[in-house]
């Protein structure tokens, strides 16, 4: 453990005895102030700004120019300060999202890549308690998605699957509810399922408040009712 720097943001320390302390403590504020909720301005401009807003991040591609910029190793994080610019060490693991792209990057083995894709993507998402595609989700809608269309295809043998695709539902017990509703406007016309019982039924309703019953498939015999 280095007695001068934090170990992985590399945040200056304050010595015993120091003078100007607030120099150093200003140093570690002004490197947090860029490592916490990583904004960046874009990571494709070349020209470095003239007039810049300050504390404004850029991640540096190929080719940049520019008194401060050029020169400068592609990825690297440039921070507009006082009139200059200073660079910021990215740790690995540092998340941040570009605005102009509307994308995240993620820093791995000192480049960056984004979230999804790279030499090393993400695979894994454990444990998530909401996820929303192009809309929010909530506490009663945990997964919510907001789209035209949607597609779901087998895994092929050549690929490592078995070819087949089979969507499992799952509820406690016989009196619970598992069902494909249907809805227009927001209003229910159309319910399918396991729906109260453990015989297969389906309903329709023009209203949503009022249902008939279409039919009932008899779990036991299979007869249809």
């Amino acid at each position: 453990m280095s007695d001068d720097a934090s170990a992985r943001l590399g945040l200056p320390y304050l010595a015993a005895g120091q003078l100007q302390k607030h120099v150093t403590l200003n140093e570690a504020l002004t490197r947090l102030d860029a490592l916490t909720q990583t904004a960046v301005v874009s990571r494709t401009v070349t020209a470095q700004p003239a007039a810049p807003a300050d504390g404004a991040l850029y991640i540096l591609p190929s080719g940049a120019t520019g008194a401060d910029w050029g020169g400068r190793p592609a990825g690297s994080l440039m921070r507009a300060e006082a009139g200059g610019w200073i660079v910021v060490p990215a740790p690995d693991g540092l998340l941040a999202v570009v605005l102009d792209s509307e994308e995240v990057m993620v820093r791995r083995a000192g480049d960056w890549a984004p979230l999804s894709t790279g030499a090393e993507p993400v695979t894994a998402l454990q444990n998530l308690t909401r996820l929303g595609v192009n809309t929010e989700a909530d506490a009663t809608n945990v997964i919510a998605a907001r789209l035209n269309k949607a597609l779901w295809t087998a895994l092929e043998s050549e690929s490592g699957g078995d070819g087949d695709l089979r969507f499992t539902f799952n509820k406690q017990g016989a009196s619970d509810v598992l069902s494909l509703l249907f809805q227009s406007g927001w209003g229910g016309r159309a319910e399918l399922g396991l729906v109260g019982d453990d015989d297969l039924r389906l309903k329709v309703s023009a209203d949503g408040g009022t249902w008939h019953d279409a039919f009932s498939v008899d779990r036991t015999s299979g007869r249809l009712w």
